[in-house]
């Protein structure tokens, strides 16, 4: 999975619109291998986003859980634990 997508179900509180967006164009970016399209492409990047973004909304309505809804900042913070462990190891010279 590509780092800039992270988990999008099962939050408290409930992901936003924005950030299926950006889950949606990180997700096109890395399959096109565009960062931003050329102006002939710009449509066809919008139209695939726009799509991949509500394909996940419809995804993410229709999931159900009986786990409790995690805690944004408790992953978050577990996410900048790990990021810190790994970048503070001495590199091999």
């Amino acid at each position: 999975m590509c780092r800039n997508i992270r988990p999008l179900f099962n939050f408290a509180p409930p992901v936003t619109d924005d950030e299926i967006r950006a889950a949606s164009l990180q997700f096109v970016r890395k399959v096109s291998g565009f960062a931003r399209p050329s102006a002939t492409n710009e449509a066809a990047f919008a139209a695939a986003v726009e799509e991949i973004a509500a394909a996940t909304r419809r995804l993410l309505g229709d999931l159900t859980t009986s786990a409790a809804p995690r805690d944004r900042e408790t992953v978050a913070a577990q996410a900048r634990a790990r990021s810190a462990l790994r970048f503070s190891k001495e590199r091999p010279q």
